[in-house]
């Protein structure tokens, strides 16, 4: 298992165990981390599993598609850190990343 940490906008930390392959967003909403919505369950249809991602972890986390940039356009605030949680997949290199959550995914 590879240990993913979400850190919500309030500071709130779930540390939550997903399986190689699963998306941040599965592993999110697996494990009860409300700030991660997931409503079109992976689809690439919304923007409800939006996250940042810090510099370090951005070369494991790879690139935004040319899909999931247009789909961030209708994220709250979104920045160079953005990302969708379901675009990402965990690798075992994964263990330890920390996503933060923003304040709304609405």
């Amino acid at each position: 298992m590879v240990r993913i940490v979400y850190v919500e906008h309030d500071g709130a930390r779930h540390e939550v165990d997903a399986e190689s392959g699963m998306s941040l967003m599965e592993a999110a909403v697996k494990n009860g981390v409300a700030s991660i919505e997931g409503e079109c369950g992976g689809a690439l249809a919304c923007a409800t599993c939006h996250v940042h991602i810090a510099e370090e972890w951005r070369a494991l986390t790879g690139e935004a598609s040319e899909d999931e940039l247009e789909m961030l356009e209708f994220a709250i605030d979104p920045d160079a850190r953005s990302r969708l949680g379901c675009q990402i997949k965990v690798t075992d290199e994964m263990d330890g990343l920390t996503v933060f959550t923003p304040v709304s995914q609405r």
